[in-house]
């Protein structure tokens, strides 16, 4: 049996494989970030297709961090019964779910906050719209958000949460030197800049218990100029590890950086060498750090991604757009049909989200239309 469907356990969280859905936006909740029966079906496809743990989308933990339309939310107790049947159904098929904890900061969309987007420092060039620079209350009540946030996870049945720290969010905007121009304790040096995800993980732990499973997702670096690097990266996860989170889950750039940053989804991974495309990072990180490590970024063939296992790279393969096109990838895989996931890399799959269809592969939706008129 190959390695990358071994039993593992994250603190009590048994799994039964090392495959990740990653975070994945699916433009399926109600406008208010309620669940609904669509985004179950999409939930329990995963679990029924082998995924052995599956994070759900970045979820708003307060109304200013919407980033996205149809975007999944968990800022109120009103959104608790939903998301109860969301991981009843989950359990009920095998899988095991966690709870992506996220606020958009200057990412966040005016027009569904209806507020001027909140951010760590507001600077000249920033953006061409309003913003408003955190401020210490305001720190402590973004803590606060987080706690209650992943206190009302584990009261909906979620397996574990994860604290979204990558791709340009808030979070994020607070470790990158290009975001982060603050002069008080939470500016300046590398631990000054990762002080409130230690200070998230010690309250969230506070209301979840010792048991329950804190992960983080955060940038192996920025890829943009004066941005967070490796060596910082390296740091931070130091940090996360020594606190005591769960696992770390590597991923890499901003979502709206345009030419100057690649993106996280990067397009056209239509080769092996083109694959994992943060691995050489997860290796020195993993290095560094006595947590597991998950990573994400490109992974399609099932070569590349027990390798990835083998050498000790990694400790969890991650991906997201492969499980768009194909949510029972991980049952052909152990089945023993190990052909390259069937996803091109084109990301069309995104477009449907922001027309209210939610996410979904157009390329096979196409080549379905194609046979048809054949």
């Amino acid at each position: 049996m190959s390695k990358l469907f071994e039993p593992t356990s994250l603190i009590g969280m048994n799994l039964s494989n090392r495959f990740v859905r990653s975070a994945t936006w699916e433009g399926l909740a109600t406008t208010d970030g309620a669940v609904t029966p669509k985004l179950i079906d999409r939930m329990v496809e995963l679990a029924k297709g082998g995924v052995g743990l599956i994070i759900t989308s970045h979820t708003y933990i307060s109304k200013e961090g919407q980033g996205t339309p149809w975007q999944l939310g968990i800022y109120k107790d009103e959104l608790i019964q939903g998301l109860k049947k969301l991981t009843t159904a989950v359990h009920e098929n095998g899988g095991k779910i966690i709870l992506q904890l996220a606020h958009a900061g200057n990412y966040a969309e005016e027009s569904l906050t209806q507020q001027p987007p909140l951010v760590v420092s507001n600077f000249e060039g920033l953006a061409e719209t309003e913003r408003k620079e955190i401020t210490q209350d305001e720190i402590e009540k973004l803590i606060k958000s987080y706690a209650t946030a992943a206190e009302r996870a584990k009261r909906a049945g979620f397996d574990g949460v994860q604290i979204h720290s990558a791709h340009g969010y808030l979070l994020s905007q607070f470790l990158s030197p290009v975001f982060n121009k603050r002069q008080d304790e939470y500016g300046g040096s590398i631990d000054n800049r990762s002080r409130i995800h230690l200070e998230i993980y010690q309250s969230v732990r506070k209301v979840v218990g010792e048991n329950f499973p804190i992960l983080i997702k955060m940038n192996c670096g920025d890829f943009v100029e004066n941005g967070l690097n490796i060596k910082e990266s390296i740091q931070v996860a130091k940090l996360v590890a020594t606190a005591r989170f769960n696992a770390i889950e590597l991923s890499g750039g901003f979502i709206k950086t345009g030419k100057l940053s690649p993106s996280p989804s990067r397009p056209g991974i239509n080769s092996q060498d083109k694959e994992a495309y943060f691995q050489k990072y997860a290796h020195k990180i993993k290095n560094e750090i006595a947590i597991p490590l998950i990573l994400v970024g490109g992974m399609r063939s099932f070569k590349i991604a027990e390798r990835i296992i083998l050498e000790g790279t990694a400790d969890y393969i991650s991906m997201s757009r492969p499980f768009i096109r194909e949510p029972d990838l991980i049952n052909r895989w152990q089945s023993g049909d190990r052909r390259k996931a069937k996803c091109i890399s084109d990301n069309l799959c995104f477009n449907p989200g922001f027309e209210g269809k939610g996410v979904y592969c157009v390329t096979k939706e196409r080549e379905a239309e194609r046979k048809t008129a054949l």
